[in-house]
């Protein structure tokens, strides 16, 4: 459990990351596009969950720093000892992303978050995000834009996990309500199911979400989540994220790469960022691109497996 002494109003909007030293360049990028396009008339405190930091990286971080942000990094490894090992990595899908689950429990504090990928950027004021109306629901996110295009995938989300691929939303993106989501037991729920089952899964924190939430998700504009995708965007372009395997610090044409690179030439990564995309070449991307082939035919064998939430826990 983390505690918060400081006291909290209705000026204060928390806002949470996950990640690991190889991701913190991209976090940097984010959290500065956030803090130049976020309203001045909230105080915002950015908790970057984590199970272990390079004081380095956390001290470059929280030079964006201002006036109205507070950039905190929260080590959870001891929440997250006893089931770690539970943890897949999945593709390009990190263990980072299962931190998102616990912080209901971590900080009973909150009533409601926002919740973002290190791989995105906002161009939006993050405070009009975090006051959706919720309506009831346990959280809110974008269309996973992706996963209801693709055939493989929706027949993924159908056969494999019991959920309607149409209302399939990105996890990246999130606006939780962290009462209901207690009331609702998920992370028990979760910890249960991780511990009981070994499910083979395509987006394994993101499927859990779908699953558990089913029928309580409010689905966002995807202007507040949108994918590199030639889809027509659903009011302002205020988050642009690159959930999928394209990324601008690895290839040139990814759609609105643009965006990503005007915050990231003032980051001190800047230089690391060009690295790692020169360093990314050929033989790189070609395995990239089998990878994409390679998910969309184990999606196909999952959905036709006997091991799925379908068939071992019934369809929600």
């Amino acid at each position: 459990m983390t505690n918060d002494t400081r006291d909290m109003t209705d000026k204060d909007i928390p806002i949470f990351f996950t990640t690991d030293d190889r991701y913190v360049p991209f976090l940097d990028v984010a959290v500065s596009s956030l803090i130049q396009n976020a309203s001045k008339d909230y105080r915002y405190r950015i908790i970057v969950l984590n199970t272990g930091i390079l004081q380095e990286n956390i001290d470059l971080v929280k030079r964006n720093e201002c006036e109205s942000f507070a950039i905190d990094f929260v080590d959870i490894t001891e929440e997250v000892r006893g089931i770690q090992s539970r943890f897949k990595n999945v593709y390009h899908f990190s263990v980072v992303t299962y931190y998102r689950l616990f912080i209901a429990s971590m900080f009973p504090q909150y009533k409601k978050i926002v919740y973002l990928d290190c791989d995105l950027v906002v161009l939006g004021d993050i405070s009009e995000l975090y006051h959706t109306d919720l309506q009831g629901n346990i959280f809110a996110a974008g269309p996973e834009m992706f996963v209801q295009s693709t055939p493989e995938f929706r027949y993924y989300a159908e056969k494999a996990l019991g959920v309607d691929p149409s209302g399939y939303v990105n996890a990246g993106v999130l606006v939780v309500d962290l009462e209901q989501f207690r009331r609702h037991k998920i992370e028990e729920k979760f910890i249960e199911l991780i511990t009981r089952y070994d499910f083979d899964l395509l987006d394994p924190d993101q499927a859990y979400l779908n699953y558990l939430c089913d029928g309580k998700i409010l689905t966002l504009p995807n202007g507040w989540n949108k994918e590199p995708m030639p889809i027509p965007c659903e009011g302002e372009l205020n988050i642009v994220h690159y959930a999928l395997y394209k990324k601008p610090w690895q290839y040139g044409d990814v759609m609105y790469g643009e965006y990503f690179w005007t915050y990231a030439e003032k980051s001190p990564y800047y230089e690391e960022i060009l690295r790692h995309k020169a360093a990314f070449g050929d033989a790189e991307k070609a395995e990239k691109a089998a990878m994409a082939e390679e998910i969309l035919e184990h999606g196909v064998k999952i959905a036709e497996s006997d091991y799925t939430f379908v068939t071992k826990l019934g369809r929600k």
